[in-house]
């Protein structure tokens, strides 16, 4: 198993470990987190929204947006004018993004699906959700990454050693291959101003130095008294000589092998097998359905809800636990006096409340429950 820090615009590798699938990824990702520095921003799949490494992560100092899975259900604090909300997930204040992203292509088709999105980025007015949600699909540019190792470099074909020394060897020399083109490619690119990483062909660039080696073009120095460095080189200047178009917007299907046979696939979403040319994405972001915007029946069905409404209700003013169990039609004494005072000291505890005085709370933030003002 191979996993890398990538960098989306150059393709670049940050760093690399690998070893036996048997470990998984998650520690993988552990392992990676010591090279994130505090100008970074991580942005990663689902299977990486664990609170150990989410917190490990802004630990670092660094940034993050990742996908969290389905099952997640984090609590409300605050609904922020862009549709996103704040949140706390094991202590660590996050931002929240659901939104529904519907591509349609030329023929006629509508393809989409849901995102729910955790970021450290939790002010809305330089990060607005619509912004996070179009730069997370950044987050594929490291698929190109493992094509250019897996079919480019390999050409599909397994590694070749058959000891763990052998292949340790081989995996740190197929990196190492890749980086060097990649910095060559990357080079080459900065000498046009304006001109994207991403039209740089890595094909082209490995034939390129294919050809240093085996006919030994490009290696021979500039000579002559108008001779100077040349940051290009031959490799380079295939690169530039043919360069990619600018990057067009399709969608095709995501191909899955099938478990019990090499010979089957599976098509997960239905979308086409031919690349299809998109005409328009829409990004709806969803707010969260809150107490008082749900059914009036189950509105107060859940204690959380009703505490927050009663303190929304009154302005956010701090009160008193003794109040706030009278407003819920609480006794104000005995065993069920202390099992709200419990409550409300856990939420304390986990930032949700701010505790102002002894037995005195108020919600985090002074615009919890309020329903968006923006567009």
């Amino acid at each position: 198993m191979l996993m890398t820090l990538c960098e989306t615009g150059t393709r670049g590798l940050i760093a690399a470990v690998f070893g036996p699938a048997s470990k998984g990824e998650t520690d993988y990702a552990h392992d990676l987190i010591g090279h994130l520095t505090p100008d970074m921003l991580l942005l990663a799949d689902r299977a990486f929204d664990s609170n150990d490494l989410l917190a490990d992560i802004a630990a670092q100092g660094a940034q993050f947006l990742i996908r969290a899975t389905s099952t997640r259900r984090p609590p409300v604090l605050a609904l922020l004018p862009d549709g996103s909300y704040l949140t706390r997930i094991g202590g660590l204040p996050l931002r929240v993004i659901e939104a529904e992203i519907h591509s349609r292509t030329a023929d006629g088709g509508d393809f989409g699906g849901t995102y729910r999105l955790l970021t450290t980025l939790t002010d809305h007015r330089t990060d607005p959700a619509g912004h996070l949600v179009r730069l997370y699909h950044e987050r594929w540019e490291i698929e190109i990454t493992y094509l250019a190792l897996r079919h480019t470099l390999l050409k599909g074909r397994v590694l070749r050693s058959k000891d763990p020394v052998g292949l340790n060897q081989e995996m740190w020399g197929l990196l190492t291959l890749y980086q060097a083109l990649r910095s060559v490619m990357v080079t080459a690119v900065e000498t046009l101003p304006g001109c994207n990483p991403d039209r740089a062909g890595f094909t082209v660039a490995l034939e390129a130095a294919r050809d240093t080696v085996v006919s030994l073009i490009g290696t021979a120095p500039p000579s002559g008294p108008s001779s100077r460095s040349d940051l290009v080189g031959h490799i380079g200047a295939r690169v530039l000589h043919a360069l990619l178009p600018g990057r067009r917007m399709r969608l095709s299907a995501r191909i899955v092998k099938c478990g019990t046979s090499r010979y089957n696939i599976w098509n997960r979403d239905g979308r086409p097998r031919d690349s299809s040319p998109i005409t328009a994405i829409e990004i709806t972001v969803h707010p969260p359905a809150l107490p008082s915007t749900q059914d009036p029946s189950r509105a107060l069905s859940g204690r959380w809800g009703q505490v927050c409404q009663l303190l929304a209700a009154n302005s956010n003013q701090a009160m008193h636990t003794r109040d706030i169990a009278r407003h819920l039609g609480l006794p104000t004494s005995g065993r069920p006096l202390s099992s709200i005072t419990a409550q409300l000291c856990y939420w304390a505890r986990n930032g949700r409340l701010i505790r102002t005085a002894p037995n005195t709370y108020k919600i985090t933030l002074p615009d919890a429950l309020t329903p968006p003002t923006g567009p």
